[in-house]
């Protein structure tokens, strides 16, 4: 009989809904010809494509034009932030902000663009896992170019004020990227109310496919392209379009804005339940913000266990959960979010991260609390 698992780890990854599957399915054997062929079944297929953009564009307030489709929000991102240093160093600006807390895709873009002379200046955020506007502000100068602040952080859930921030950039005068990875199809995201310039996601966090992602890009901003070869998405990203992707993309995009409400309402109950039951474990930690929070994440810290340990147990039980970001697993070094935040080494490699979704049950959510405490108290005998 095969082992039935409880699935706990949608930050990472997540299934793909009916209802993308069932959108992309004629794209693959149907409608498959060429995006950029002029015969009728290319046009067919430009026709789907610009739907799908237009999808997109409706759910983040934008332009068609101004929706780029990538590989994945890691991609998105270092176009962002690469276009955005061409575009301050022509002005001879080359300072940029960011958190300590971003994905590694933002971080390490940044660290490569230090190499080539930018300066730049990483936020700590509070105990809470927030990163204020205040501190932006105080971090601006006249030479900065950029400000790149993650909607939600993918190991505390916590939801940064992008609008305020954004606000702020726009009075500044600074462009504003944020990493939505987390955030896209769980949050309502506006990019005009928001003030947001430049916009990253990845449709495998909302039950879409995995290798595709978006860039929104204002139409004034002009993007250094990456990848080169043919004039696709207007030239700002060569390679033939990966049309069943995208409708998929748009397809589980517009539905978690259909069902979001519900949805949220839903998981907000699992989440509430799995922090009650968590609380009770002597020496158990929560991690982030409580009040400022995605609906389906949960990282808690055990004083005394190790976390990959704790992982594999729980793992042996049929539970699916992290002990971080899962671009970052297999890694001996704590989180390096949860070390900006200011926990210790040793707590920080205690933690754990749930994240649920609308496919969990409170049944699942009252097994996971009695397999971690039975799992951390034998942990610690």
């Amino acid at each position: 009989m095969e082992k039935q698992f409880i699935y706990a780890d949608n930050a990472a990854t997540t299934k793909m809904s009916d209802v993308a599957v069932r959108a992309m399915l004629p794209y693959l054997q149907e409608i498959y010809a060429n995006a950029s062929s002029v015969h009728l079944l290319g046009q067919r297929s430009a026709a789907a494509l610009f739907s799908a953009r237009q999808q997109v564009a409706q759910v983040l307030n934008c332009a068609p034009k101004e929706v780029f489709f990538t590989s994945g929000g890691s991609e998105a991102d270092n176009q962002a932030l690469i276009s955005a240093a061409a575009l301050g160093k022509k002005q001879g600006k080359c300072h940029i902000v960011s958190t300590a807390m971003e994905h590694h895709a933002i971080l390490h873009t940044l660290e490569a663009l230090e190499a080539q002379g930018f300066t730049v200046t990483l936020l700590r955020p509070q105990a809470d896992g927030i990163v204020t506007a205040t501190q932006v502000a105080e971090a601006i100068t006249d030479t900065t170019c950029l400000i790149s602040v993650m909607y939600a952080n993918n190991e505390t859930g916590a939801i940064q004020p992008i609008r305020e921030i954004g606000a702020l950039c726009r009075k500044r005068g600074v462009l504003f990227h944020t990493d939505a990875v987390q955030a896209a199809g769980h949050l309502t995201i506006n990019v005009q109310r928001d003030n947001i310039d430049m916009l990253s996601l990845s449709a495998h966090k909302f039950h879409g496919p995995k290798g595709i992602g978006l860039l929104f890009a204002k139409s004034n901003i002009q993007l250094t392209s990456l990848i080169r070869g043919g004039g696709q998405e207007r030239g700002k990203r060569a390679g033939t379009e990966n049309l069943p992707s995208i409708i998929g993309l748009a397809t589980a995009l517009k539905d978690a804005q259909e069902h979001m409400q519900q949805n949220t309402a839903y998981i907000t109950g699992l989440r509430d339940a799995l922090r009650n039951g968590l609380d009770k474990i002597d020496g158990a930690g929560f991690n982030g913000s409580r009040e400022h929070c995605l609906p389906g994440t949960v990282n808690y810290s055990f004083q005394g266990v190790n976390g990959e340990t704790l992982l594999s147990l729980l793992s042996n039980e049929g539970i699916c959960c992290s002990s971080g970001s899962a671009c970052s697993a297999g890694s001996l070094e704590p989180s390096h979010v949860l070390l900006a935040l200011g926990l210790s080494h040793e707590t920080a490699k205690s933690a754990l991260r749930f994240s649920l979704c609308e496919y969990n049950t409170m049944d699942e959510v009252q097994t996971i609390i009695t397999k971690v405490t039975e799992a951390v108290n034998r942990l610690r005998r």
